[in-house]
């Protein structure tokens, strides 16, 4: 779904789009232990349409069954995001890490030049929730490295809190791309909005709730390329409404 909007500007056009990425056209990967959503292609899921977004390479939505989970596997030239939305992940990698995301964590694992790791749920009954998204980043064979942070979540009601830019630090992750990522938290009905800098993009993604916008409706798993815009309006149309948004060069 696309919302487009033309503006005049002497002799040039520039073109205002926002694209939607329904929830229900999003790829699936169904196993016994495994259900993961897929925004863009990966895996089995391969659509020529819905390959990247600028260095957004991978948003999977994932879901992971009580005592069970991804086992030793290794990646490379990637930043991987991994945001716990409920239950608990037990990480293990290369680098000697070895480490428990609680939900309402965010960890990043920079795969640079080589690393292995594994992702298990531990509970006995419990499925964890979690947003895994990959980045790409702006050189290769950088150092493998580890982060992981507990976001403040009064600092993220009511409006974007950045959690991750390319300098990182103590409350932030740091994304080795010209990438930012924030999180806000919304109550029924109330608003925010957020400020483009000239020739950046962005990209929304909804993770609990429905919000509007610029006017627009995204449910729960829905996601929004945002291109041309400056300014975003956003308001939440559930009792709370959370969502990521990347704001990339």
């Amino acid at each position: 779904m696309r919302i487009q909007s033309t503006v005049t500007d002497h002799a040039s056009v520039a073109q205002s789009v926002i694209k939607i990425h329904e929830r229900d056209l999003r790829g699936k990967t169904k196993t016994g232990w495994l259900e993961s959503y897929h925004t863009f292609s990966f895996g089995g899921f391969n659509d020529p349409h819905r390959v990247r977004f600028r260095s957004l390479r991978v948003i999977n939505d994932d879901y992971i069954a009580p005592g069970s989970g991804f086992g030793e596997h290794p990646h490379h030239d990637m930043e991987i995001i991994t945001y716990v939305l409920s239950g608990m992940l037990e990480h293990k990698d290369s680098m000697g890490n070895g480490s428990l995301i609680k939900a309402g964590d965010i960890q990043k694992m920079s795969a640079g030049s080589g690393v292995t790791h594994s992702e298990f749920n531990p509970s006995t009954d419990e499925t964890v929730h979690l947003y895994q998204i990959w980045v790409l980043p702006h050189e290769k064979g950088i150092t493998p490295k580890y982060e992981q942070i507990t976001p403040d979540r009064d600092a993220v009601r009511g409006s974007f809190h950045l959690v991750g830019d390319y300098g990182g630090g103590a409350e932030k992750i740091s994304i080795h791309q010209d990438a930012q990522m924030y999180l806000a938290v919304l109550g029924d009905g109330q608003e925010t909005e957020y400020s483009f800098d000239e020739n950046r993009k962005g990209f929304l993604q909804v993770v609990r709730g429905r919000v509007y916008l610029n006017g627009a409706l995204l449910k729960e798993g829905d996601g929004a390329e945002i291109s041309g815009v400056d300014l975003i309006m956003i308001q939440s149309d559930a009792a709370e409404s959370e969502m990521i948004l990347f704001d990339l060069g």
